[in-house]
C-alpha cells in the first residue's frame, strides 16, 4: 500500500500517503536501454550508408521523447499527503511539486471522513470534513486502496473520539 501509519506519540498518530510507482528508477533506465538495444537492430544492415544518418536523428528524437515522458511522470508524481491526527485536533497538508502546501485542520470531534462510491472525481472517492470544509484524501490511490483507507480512517477517527 502507497501509505503508512507512524506513531508519533502515545496520543498522535500520522498517516502519509504517496502515489504508486509501478516503475522504479532503476526500471525506466533498463527500458530506455532496452528500447535502445531493439532500435539499433534494424540499423545494422545500414551501416555506413546514407541512409543510417538519415533515419539516426529520428530514432534518437524517440528515445529522448520517452526518457523525457518517463521523467515528466516521476516529477509530476511527487506528491505527499500527511495526515496527522491528535485528540484535539486533525491537520492534513498535501504537498505537490512547485506548489505551495495546502493544509486543513479541524477539530477531531467534528472531523468526519466520508466515501463517494460515484459523485467524485474518481470512483470510491475519500473525503474528510470539519471545520466547515470538505478536503479529499487519497485521490491518487487506486479504487481498492482507497476503500481500504476509508475504513481505516473512519476507524481511527472514531478510536480518538472513544478516548476523549
Amino acid at each position: 500500500m502507497p501509505y503508512r501509519w507512524t506513531q508519533v506519540s502515545e496520543t498522535e498518530r500520522q498517516l502519509e500517503l504517496w502515489p504508486f510507482r509501478s516503475m522504479p528508477r532503476r526500471g525506466s533506465a533498463i527500458f530506455i536501454l532496452s528500447t535502445f538495444g531493439l532500435i539499433t537492430i534494424p540499423l545494422y544492415p545500414l551501416l555506413g550508408t546514407f541512409v543510417l544518418w538519415g533515419l539516426l536523428p529520428f530514432l534518437l528524437l524517440v528515445l529522448g521523447g520517452m526518457w523525457w515522458a518517463l521523467e515528466r511522470n516521476y516529477r509530476d508524481a511527487e506528491v505527499l499527503e500527511v495526515l496527522t491526527l491528535a485528540p484535539e485536533r486533525v491537520h492534513l497538508c498535501h504537498r505537490a511539486r512547485r506548489k505551495p502546501a495546502k493544509e486543513w485542520e479541524a477539530n477531531t470531534y467534528w472531523a468526519r471522513t466520508e466515501i463517494h462510491p460515484t459523485a467524485g472525481p474518481v470512483p470510491w472517492y475519500v473525503t474528510l470534513s470539519g471545520n466547515g470544509r470538505t478536503v479529499e484524501i487519497g485521490a491518487f490511490l487506486s479504487e481498492d486502496e482507497r476503500r481500504s483507507l476509508y475504513g481505516e480512517l473512519a476507524d481511527a477517527l472514531k478510536d480518538l473520539r472513544n478516548k476523549a
